[in-house]
């Protein structure tokens, strides 16, 4: 998986899985295209993601979340619900504003 931090006023907390990135997905109207500019960054491990997550999180960090592997991570570390995960070709996603 790969995260980016993007700096802002609130940080934006960037996470796709590897195998996605740079693909896009389209159903019916519905676009997801997991850019490479905006999602590839650290390349990183379940429990390192999962940690920085619940740290990102106590700092009000916004969370855009694409691919099972990512969305996985975020629903154990606590930052989204199954009822806030939606899908775009069979591909979830979610997004988060702690």
């Amino acid at each position: 998986m790969f995260i980016k931090i993007h700096k802002s006023y609130r940080d934006v907390v960037a996470v796709c899985d590897s195998d996605i990135l740079g693909k896009s997905f389209e159903e019916g109207n519905k676009l997801l295209d997991v850019r490479e500019s905006f999602y590839k960054g650290k390349e990183i491990a379940e429990k390192e993601l999962i940690s920085l997550m619940k740290d990102f999180a106590q700092e009000d960090a916004t969370f855009n979340i694409v691919g099972k592997d990512a969305v996985a991570c975020a629903l154990k570390a606590g930052i989204i619900s199954k009822e806030g995960i939606k899908y775009v070709s069979d591909v979830p996603f979610a997004l988060g504003l702690m």
